[in-house]
C-alpha cells in the first residue's frame, strides 16, 4: 500500500496537484484500491487555489498518516509559503521520512527552502528557472519535463506533473502498470490543433 500526500495552500496551481491526484487515484483503482491519496494543508479550512477552485483538505500538517510519497505543487502561493516556517519545517520533516519527494512547477522553490532540493538537479516552470538558479546550491534542468535525482522527482509546470506522476507509479508498480493508468485516463499528448491540420498529400 502506498500513501500519497499532496500539499495544498492558498494560491496553489490547480492542475499541479489535481493532475498527479488523478494519476495516483487511477493507479490505486487499477490495483483494487490498494493505495490512498490525501490532501494536506496547514489548517482544515477550505483552500482557494490559483484559478479560484476551492478544495477541502483531508488532514492538517499535524494530523495526517505517514506518507510514502510527498507532492508539493507550485503556483503563485509558493512565493508566500516559502516564508511560512510551519510549512517549510513540515516539508523538511516529512521529506526525511517519505520514500519519494516530488514537486510540480514552482513547488521546487519550497523543496529548495526546506532542503530536499539542495544540491540536486531539478525541473521547474520555464518562467521561474533563472530565479530558482539564483538561489544557489541547485542545478535547474531546462529541457526535461521531469527530473529524477535520487528520491527527489521534480517536474516542469502544470501538465508536466502528470508525466512525473506516471513515471512514479511506473517506478513503484512497473511500466506496464503505468501504461495501463495512462490508457485509463486517456493521456495521449499531441500538438495543439492537430485535428485542424489538413492531412499531408
Amino acid at each position: 500500500m502506498t500513501t500519497y500526500g499532496l500539499l495544498v495552500f492558498d494560491g496553489a496551481e490547480e492542475l499541479d496537484f489535481v493532475g498527479p491526484w488523478e494519476v495516483f487515484t487511477a493507479s490505486s483503482m487499477t490495483r483494487d484500491n490498494a493505495d490512498t491519496a490525501v490532501l494536506i494543508a496547514e489548517r482544515g479550512d477550505p483552500v482557494r487555489c490559483a484559478k479560484g477552485m476551492r478544495v477541502l483538505p483531508d488532514h492538517t500538517l499535524t494530523g495526517h498518516p505517514p506518507l510514502d510519497v510527498l507532492l508539493v505543487p507550485g503556483g503563485l502561493g509558493t512565493r508566500r509559503e516559502v516564508s511560512n516556517p510551519a510549512v517549510i519545517e513540515w516539508i523538511k520533516k516529512t521529506s526525511a521520512e517519505a520514500a519519494w519527494v516530488t514537486s510540480v512547477c514552482t513547488g521546487a522553490l519550497l523543496l529548495h527552502e526546506a532542503g530536499p532540493a539542495r544540491g540536486r538537479r531539478v525541473a521547474t516552470h520555464w518562467s521561474f528557472e533563472e530565479e530558482l538558479r539564483g538561489r544557489g546550491d541547485i542545478t535547474v534542468v531546462g529541457d526535461a519535463r521531469y527530473v529524477v535525482d535520487g528520491n527527489v522527482v521534480t517536474s516542469q509546470g502544470v501538465s508536466a506533473g502528470i508525466d512525473m506522476a506516471l513515471w512514479l507509479v511506473g517506478r513503484l508498480h512497473g511500466r506496464d502498470h503505468s501504461r495501463a493508468v495512462r490508457r485509463y485516463i486517456q493521456y495521449e499528448p499531441a500538438p495543439p490543433y492537430l485535428a485542424d491540420e489538413p492531412n499531408p498529400s
